[in-house]
């Protein structure tokens, strides 16, 4: 979707996205986090790693600690990238799906007045019917694309939900146990469950735009051209290809991890259910 072609639906895509740039944010501050370790090894005059490690040699000696201190951010900095940039990707992918699937009412609608204006009683349910055809050409290219790009991150989006509510349970308790000492498990918590509601958002935002499709493709105004037209045979096909594309969309389209999870903010409340249960089990554990 171009910002010259369609300005209104562009914008539309850049406020939806809002809660993939901040998640993009969250996730950098994760990453930032980790300059604070080698900050306090300077103050505190010791030569710790940003993650917890065991090395065959003294990785303590200067000519082996600056390199691997240096490798272990690259580190973070390639996996944290891929966590918001995947995410960034799949959700334009997804935002843009579905101001396409907006546009082919909006294009019937104008292609309905067009010819309600022109008034040409006997060749309007034809020219209404050709363009009706078309659309509905793009409407199963769309439709071919989102299964396209389902097939592409089916796994991904399965093992991002499979597993997080036991990350979202394992960092809020190992904040809660340590708040001051844990800042950066507080963080990657934030980052996570911004990741999930926003990904769950753009989710059913989709689904719902799916899920009207067949009420829009019976609310563009073919009525008024039956109505004027006098070509009765055309009008009878007209109807008979406006039942096929309420049919051709009676189930909406979602992205889904392995055809078990459904990415919906439903499926994304399920999740934090069920990380808020883990989190109070262990915190009676305690």
């Amino acid at each position: 979707m171009q910002e010259e072609s369609e300005p209104i639906l562009y914008a539309r895509i850049q406020r939806q996205m809002l809660g993939t740039r901040l998640n993009s944010i969250v996730y950098l501050m994760a990453l930032f986090n980790f300059l604070v370790i080698p900050i306090q090894n300077v103050i505190y005059h010791r030569r710790e790693m940003l993650y917890k490690q065991v090395y065959p040699f003294d990785n303590t000696q200067l000519r082996y600690y600056i390199p691997l201190i240096c490798l272990n951010f690259w580190v973070g900095v390639i996996i944290t990238s891929m966590l918001f940039g995947e995410l960034n990707i799949l959700g334009e992918l997804m935002m843009h799906l579905n101001a396409r699937y907006i546009q082919l009412g909006q294009d019937l609608r104008k292609v309905a007045q067009h010819l309600l204006n022109e008034n040409n009683v006997d060749d309007m349910a034809y020219s209404y019917r050709q363009a009706f055809t078309r659309i509905l050409r793009r409407n199963v290219s769309l439709n071919q694309f989102g299964a396209q790009v389902e097939k592409q991150f089916s796994f991904r989006i399965f093992v991002m939900f499979a597993f997080s509510a036991a990350l979202l349970c394992a960092m809020s308790f190992k904040a809660y146990t340590n708040p001051s000492g844990n800042i950066a498990y507080v963080v990657w918590f934030m980052a996570k469950f911004l990741e999930l509601v926003a990904f769950g958002m753009l989710g059913s935002i989709l689904y719902k735009t799916t899920d009207e499709l067949g009420l829009m493709y019976y609310l563009c105004d073919w009525e008024l051209i039956v109505h004027q037209s006098h070509n009765a045979g055309e009008n009878v096909q007209l109807m008979k290809l406006l039942t096929m594309a309420i049919e051709v969309n009676s189930r909406p389209f979602f992205l889904t991890g392995l055809k078990y999870f459904r990415v919906t903010l439903a499926a994304v409340i399920k999740i934090l259910q069920g990380a808020f249960s883990y989190f109070t089990f262990l915190t009676s554990m305690r």
